[in-house]
């Protein structure tokens, strides 16, 4: 059961934790996110915009553009009211079915003729007359707009105007409540003279704004003015052309916001059921169009229509949707869209009309947040699990895969069902866990590590720790073979040292040995396994590589001994300050090398990390002979073999120790590479040699001649020659049998 539930760790739950967060940042809808997504949907249509379908007569749209050739030629906007009659008059017999105006008219036309009879000073009475008698041109317009079938714009405004007269041409019906709660609202419109609305068989707002990064993504189809609801410019044109009914049906969902509108018709059939957001606007789908495509055709070409030029003009606007607008930059009705930073504001109407005429409407229903969610709560989950068990390469590499198939679901979605479902905040979400995750994971290796140098800091040289703690990997818990270098070392005589001392004294005075040694020992990068008493076990080779641990073992023990001189030289000091007997510090150390099995050892409550093997045991029984035979350091076979010509060694005596079957080479480390050197130490290893040899060939005279050089050539090898002298005494007494090999069985350890 536990090891089943083992994701739920603190990793776990702060990873679930951090996921509830990123769930409950998706639903907030900040401004950032909102952005985010945005920009992924401008995204889709940047790569596969709308192809425009003509197929059919509807889906047809004309924009009448007021270009720069057009003002040059016709004069600056705005235009005498007579030349927009004469535009719409030969709109109308070149066969167009609707016209749409993106501008509003709210004063009378200046070049009218009876405004110029009251504007010049001066005119006579009877031209004045005259004039008036001429009518005005909204007159004109006016009835070039009865006569056509022309939808006029409004603009609403968040300034207050007088509400008292609001022209309407249609009506509004609702399925599922009021929708006014959730429409964008305007304190006031700003209309056109009351004798063109009159005359116009449709009113709209084109009063579109964007989205908070100024884009032009999303059209409302209809708004509030005041307390009365107005369908938009597009939305008008699209009702004219369809001969549609006198009202809109505006459906909403049971629990609030707009579905969709629907333009009604005499048949059923031909009517428009079109798709919202919960605020009543349209997500545009743009298609890629230019100044020179045949959806703009220059006002100029309208108004200067021949007989020559009218069949080819009729060909080209029959039965389409014509709205008057302006691509001239002067005139500043510039629009960024998702696909062009520079769109004439008059084609968002032609692109929103397409869009609705060719069934290409794009959608973001509430399943779309769904998949989202699931794609947040499915990868998020992934990553909880995976991130701790996993190669960090593995894990990458999955959330590339999870990443590629959230973006093929959302561009399925876009590409067949024309479905918007944003992938960036998923995809964001499950890569911020594995980043948070994989942080969490390395600071848990950290923590690892630290653990690692805690346990050790007291038994391995500060360049070892950095190793182990940079590499755990190299530490094999549990245990391994490992060649190593083992050393035994302890004070000769503790017991007559420690009657000197009360129990204080006496661990004041193991500290002030112990510290010396444990500070050589980490500097010749050894291993501490452990201390007993006044004894030290250490090892080196493990658990990282030491190439050299022979050689460093060896150094070691040498340093050793000069720091118990120093060692005595305090203590000497210190004893004659208090008035107390010195009695000097003595060590005895023991080396061997071989196949030892290290790890943790111990019980799942307490471990330390140790080594284990019979050339263990021979380190230790090395460290006891040191006294036997009088020297400091005594090593095996093994590690002479490493050490012999980096070192001043000489060969002490074939050696059965206590507790083995089989006789060793044991050997004494006398001093470093400068002594081995020495003419001196070569003469003594000479006569040490000669006197094994002869003493081995039972000739215990000639032994005795060797063994006396020595001891006059090197004083500190006295007792073991006089141990040797003791032998051969015995061997004179007793011979020993014919096939003795020159071993000697220890009875001590």
């Amino acid at each position: 059961m536990k090891r089943r539930f083992a994701w739920l760790t603190s990793h776990g739950f702060i990873g679930i934790l951090l996921l509830a967060l990123i769930i409950g940042h998706y639903f907030s809808n900040e401004p950032l996110i909102e952005a985010l997504r945005l920009k992924t949907f401008d995204s889709y249509q940047q790569i596969q915009p709308r192809q425009p379908d003509y197929n059919q007569m509807l889906a047809q749209t004309v924009i009448i553009d007021i270009d720069d050739a057009t003002l040059k030629e016709v004069g600056q906007w705005p235009w005498p009211r007579t030349v927009l009659a004469k535009l719409v008059d030969n709109l109308m017999s070149l066969g167009v079915a609707v016209v749409g105006v993106d501008a509003v008219f709210p004063e009378k036309d200046r070049t009218s003729p009876d405004m110029v009879a009251e504007s010049i000073p001066g005119v006579p009475e009877n031209i004045s007359s005259e004039l008036k008698k001429l009518g005005s041109n909204e007159r004109v317009f006016a009835d070039a707009i009865a006569h056509g079938r022309v939808v006029l714009g409004q603009v609403g405004v968040h300034e207050s105007t007088d509400l008292s007269r609001l022209t309407k041409k249609v009506g509004f019906g609702y399925l599922n409540g009021d929708p006014k709660p959730y429409l964008r609202q305007y304190m006031g419109i700003v209309r056109n003279l009351p004798e063109l609305e009159e005359a116009a068989h449709g009113l709209g707002l084109f009063s579109t704004l964007p989205d908070n990064d100024g884009v032009y993504r999303r059209v409302a189809l209809f708004e509030r003015v005041g307390d009365m609801i107005y369908p938009s410019l597009s939305l008008e044109m699209l009702r004219v052309a369809l001969q549609g009914k006198d009202d809109y049906l505006i459906k909403s969902y049971p629990e609030g916001g707009i579905k969709s509108v629907v333009v009604k018709t005499a048949d059923p059939k031909q009517g428009f059921d079109i798709p919202t957001d919960r605020e009543g606007r349209v997500w545009v789908h743009y298609a890629k169009y230019n100044l020179a495509e045949p959806q703009y055709v220059p006002a100029k070409d309208i108004l200067n229509v021949t007989p020559e030029t009218r069949a080819q003009m009729h060909a080209l606007l029959s039965g389409k949707l014509a709205v008057i607008g302006t691509s001239a930059a002067g005139l500043k009705d510039i629009r960024p869209t998702p696909i062009d930073g520079a769109m004439p504001g008059v084609e968002v109407h032609l692109q929103l009309l397409e869009t609705i005429l060719s069934n290409a409407n794009l959608t973001r229903p509430d399943f779309a947040r769904m998949i989202e969610l699931g794609m947040i709560v499915i990868g998020g989950m992934l990553m909880i699990v995976m991130v701790p068990r996993l190669n960090a390469l593995y894990v990458f590499l999955f959330l590339a895969l999870q990443i590629t198939v959230q973006l093929y679901i959302a561009w399925h979605y876009y590409t067949t069902e024309r479905v918007l479902v944003d992938v960036s905040y998923p995809s964001l979400s499950i890569a911020a866990m594995f980043l948070a995750l994989g942080y969490l994971n390395y600071m848990r290796e950290e923590r690892e590590r630290q653990q690692i140098k805690g346990a050790f800091a007291h038994y391995v040289s500060p360049a070892l720790l950095d190793q182990l703690a940079a590499n755990p990997e190299k530490l094999t818990l549990g245990g391994e073979t490992r060649n190593i270098t083992l050393l035994f070392c302890d004070i000769r005589g503790f017991t007559t040292i420690s009657e000197q001392f009360d129990a204080h004294g006496l661990t004041q005075f193991i500290n002030s040995f112990l510290t010396p040694m444990t500070n050589v020992l980490l500097a010749h990068k050894a291993t501490i396994d452990k201390y007993m008493g006044d004894a030290i076990m250490a090892f080196w080779n493990a658990p990282l590589d030491d190439p050299d641990h022979q050689k460093n073992a060896c150094a070691a023990s040498l340093a050793m001994l000069e720091a118990v001189k120093e060692l005595n030289a305090t203590l000497e000091t210190k004893a004659q300050t208090e008035n107390k007997k010195h009695i000097p510090v003595n060590i005895g150390v023991g080396l061997n090398t071989g196949d030892c099995c290290v790890g943790n050892m111990g019980s799942e409550q307490r471990f330390d990390y140790s080594a284990l093997g019979d050339d263990v045991n021979l380190a230790s029984r090395l460290e006891g002979q040191s006294k036997t035979y009088g020297v400091s350091v005594v090593i095996g076979h093994s590690t002479y073999l490493a050490v012999k010509d980096d070192f001043a060694t000489i060969q002490l005596d074939l050696l059965q120790v206590k507790g083995k079957t089989e006789p060793v080479f044991v050997y004494a480390l006398l001093g470093d590479k400068a002594m081995r050197e020495s003419e001196s130490f070569q003469r003594v290893a000479e006569h040490n040699a000669q006197m094994l040899a002869a003493y081995r060939a039972q000739q215990w005279d000639e032994a005795l001649t060797h063994s006396q050089q020595c001891v006059a050539l090197f004083p500190s090898l006295e007792h073991l020659h006089e141990l040797y002298a003791e032998r051969i005494a015995e061997y004179k007494e007793n011979p020993p049998p014919a096939n003795w090999n020159g071993a000697y069985i220890a009875t001590s350890k």
